[in-house]
């Protein structure tokens, strides 16, 4: 489960450094004079945001190691990057959220026009009067035309009688009525054409506001709606950067890369007596030791103990006696212990070992280790305080070994 946390917060991680250089590379590139120096300074702008992203990491490590001038300079160039990048992200997005509000007030407005000239139509269409179609009220003006009444009123312009007057009357009201019929079929194709421009448009998008968003926002807390667009416009760049610059450095925390653990250390035994030893294991059979004889004039009252060649204590094993004791229901970190030995070797100016160096001489002396947490303690003991520590030894659970 840890694995696949990891990587899926990797994933994301680099989704947002990936968009966040995109984003970079287009700002670089509208710095350049001629195409080949907005090319390098795209270039440039990428790096540094990808620089963004590694130096968290620089810096633990320099921080860890204790080397303060490196990790001085990570912050510095981690400030400055992140700085830059975050004026690209503020620029390209303030860019694209007012292009994108402008665009959708335009066609918004356009959406509006095309509404009213639709309503218009509909209602001049709806006041046309009651008409046959066209093509069969002009084929009664055609007959009319064929008759003889026609010629005798001189198309409706001499009307002294009544049957003359009769004849045009019905003419006249048979034109009325294609003009009508011409007018609606007119209205018809203009509501046709706008009805088609208004489906060009985009229904859902052509008839929403132009920032919806911002608009709901600023309706909840009061503030005016440049602000609510500037506020909004500040916090995806925020978000880009700061997901960007520390996705990564978050993401990989789940493998713990500084942490190094020491190899297997056999358990610590305890040291018994002569006698207990000869109780419990009798057929053991006893190793012989070689013997130095005493020096002539040495001032030893016990010359028939053999003596022992030891050889002589190492660093881990004069830090042991000096800042450890031992402890019931205590235990130590790896790190913690490794972070205390390194103070000790800078207050005796001596060179640390490195850490895997120092967990498999530490592991030698015996001290019990196990895991806990997912973490590599060691087991009884603990630092001691710092008071009291003159004359005083700590003798690990380890047999010297006979020369």
């Amino acid at each position: 489960m840890r694995h696949a946390l990891g990587v899926l917060g990797v994933l994301a991680a680099g989704v947002l450094l990936a968009v966040s250089a995109a984003m970079n590379w287009r700002f670089g590139l509208n710095l350049g004079r001629t195409e080949f120096d907005g090319q390098i300074y795209g270039a440039a702008s990428a790096a540094a945001d990808c620089l963004k992203a590694l130096l968290p990491f620089f810096l633990a490590a320099a921080i860890r190691n204790r080397m303060w001038s490196q990790a001085v300079a990570s912050a510095l160039v981690w400030v400055v990057v992140t700085s830059y990048s975050l004026t690209s992200a503020f620029g390209h997005a303030a860019l694209n959220r007012f292009d994108v509000a402008g665009k959708r007030a335009q066609e918004h407005q356009v959406y509006k026009d095309l509404r009213g000239d639709l309503q218009r139509a509909k209602d001049q269409l709806s006041w046309v009067p009651q008409h046959r179609p066209a093509q069969t009220v002009q084929a009664d003006i055609n007959s009319l035309k064929n008759q003889r009444m026609w010629r005798w009123t001189k198309a409706c312009t001499s009307t002294k009688s009544r049957s003359k007057r009769g004849f045009c009357d019905k003419y006249h009201a048979l034109s009325s009525e294609l003009a009508s019929a011409k007018q609606s079929v007119a209205l018809e194709a203009r509501i046709a054409s706008i009805g088609a421009k208004i489906e060009g448009l985009g229904g859902s998008t052509a008839s929403s506001k132009a920032d919806p968003q911002a608009e709901i926002l600023a309706s909840l807390t009061g503030f005016e709606m440049e602000q609510i667009q500037l506020g909004l416009t500040l916090f995806v760049a925020i978000l880009l950067e700061v997901g960007s610059g520390l996705g990564m450095y978050v993401a990989f925390s789940q493998w713990r890369l500084y942490e190094r653990h020491a190899p297997a250390a056999p358990r610590m035994r305890r040291t018994v007596s002569t006698a207990a030893a000869a109780v419990a294991a009798p057929e053991v059979t006893p190793v012989p030791v070689a013997i130095e004889k005493p020096r002539s004039g040495a001032n030893d009252n016990r010359s028939d103990v053999p003596q022992r060649r030891v050889a002589p204590e190492n660093d881990v094993e004069r830090f042991y006696k000096e800042k450890v004791e031992t402890q019931d229901g205590s235990s130590l970190t790896a790190t913690e212990l490794y972070e205390e030995y390194c103070a000790w070797c800078e207050t005796k100016e001596k060179e640390p070992l490195a850490l895997p160096t120092f967990g498999r001489e530490f592991g030698e002396l015996g001290v019990q280790k196990g895991k806990i947490a997912g973490r590599v303690r060691y087991i009884g003991i603990a630092l001691r305080s710092g008071k009291g520590l003159a004359g005083v030894t700590n003798t690990p659970a380890f047999g010297k070994k006979a020369a």
